[in-house]
């Protein structure tokens, strides 16, 4: 972990910062997961610590993707139901809102909380439900929703994400609304290219387009969520930073990379103790932006993720990839409908 001076961190939690990348299954307070599992009586241990373990990933467990996604098998037994989900939801935006975050797109799997009788539409509007209401603590906060398809639910299921996705499009609703599509879950076997059909439903249906890849599997999977996917930025896209010929792609169509330190040491997509490809990114002109991917799992926020980025790149850089960050969210305020339930 980085040591962050009080001098350092004051900079930083002053800085308005972007956040492009955050999942809510891995981001939720592990005093909340604990508190609700508790009401409804299916904590499998007897203290919070001890609950900590099971979400938190430990030392011992980090330098796979599997043992990482691993962790966010617990909040799913509590995130199958409207009110918890967009309780849940609340509790990330005020960590984010008290770590200086702006601008903030979480992204979520519908389909994996329907399994109490939800529908996909339901499970993103309890999402954004829980973003509108903490929207009204945080005013200028942007606030988006990016809809995610796993990679092991198949194309078909994407599709129909893609157009519940569409559905609750903020340039269709008043307030915060669905802003992108992606998809994530194991890369390896899972290539960008059956996905294709989905993200041609999103394009369609003006959603900005992202896509996990280069995480778990090699630059040719970014190749393919550029070129096959139409992919606008790059979750993770460790992988890149091996293919010049790729680099100079990602930088002359200014296709951002989601930099996720803390989490690519986690999932060993970067080896620990080696220095993240951040810094290669910026020196060949790549746009990044820095994410905390998981909030929880990591045990980090937007003050520690930019720390880190500091000690790799220097503040003055980490200032500047959040100024230009701001540049390349989906999030577009102008687009949403006139409120007028609550101009009255």
């Amino acid at each position: 972990m980085t040591t962050v001076t009080p001098e350092l961190e004051a900079r930083l939690r002053a800085l308005p910062k972007v956040e492009l990348h955050q999942h809510v299954d891995g981001s939720i307070p592990a005093e909340v997961t604990w508190e609700l599992m508790r009401h409804y009586r299916l904590h499998p241990v007897d203290t919070l610590e001890e609950m900590r373990r099971r979400l938190e990933l430990q030392p011992e467990e980090e330098g796979t993707l599997l043992a990482y996604l691993d962790k966010m098998h617990y909040p799913l037994w509590i995130t199958q139901f409207y009110e918890n989900i967009s309780r849940v939801t609340e509790a990330i935006v005020d960590e984010a809102a008290a770590a200086g975050v702006q601008t903030l797109e979480l992204r979520y799997s519908p389909v994996i909380h329907t399994f109490a009788g939800l529908s996909p539409r339901q499970s993103i509007r309890a999402v954004l439900s829980g973003m509108n209401h903490a929207s009204k603590r945080h005013e200028g906060m942007k606030l988006g929703l990016i809809v995610i398809a796993m990679r092991q639910h198949g194309p078909h299921i994407a599709k129909i994400l893609a157009r519940q996705a569409i559905s609750e499009a903020q340039h269709l609703h008043a307030r915060v609304g669905v802003v992108g599509f992606d998809i994530a879950g194991p890369e390896k076997g899972n290539a960008p290219p059956l996905f294709k059909s989905a993200f041609e439903i999103a394009r369609l249906g003006r959603l900005g387009l992202t896509v996990h890849a280069g995480e778990d599997a090699p630059a040719e999977y970014v190749w393919e969520a550029v070129d096959r996917l139409g992919a606008q930025r790059v979750g993770h896209g460790c992988a890149a930073a091996s293919d010049p010929e790729l680099m100079r792609r990602l930088a002359r169509d200014q296709i951002v990379v989601e930099c996720c330190l803390s989490s690519n040491y986690h999932t060993g997509a970067v080896a620990r103790g080696a220095p993240h490809p951040i810094q290669r990114f910026l020196e060949a002109g790549v746009p990044v932006a820095i994410c905390c991917d998981n909030t929880t799992v990591s045990r980090t926020d937007q003050v520690r993720e930019s720390a880190q980025a500091a000690a790799q790149v220097g503040i003055d850089a980490v200032e500047e990839i959040h100024r230009r960050a701001a540049a390349h969210t989906f999030i577009d305020p102008a687009l949403a409908l006139p409120d007028t339930e609550h101009d009255l």
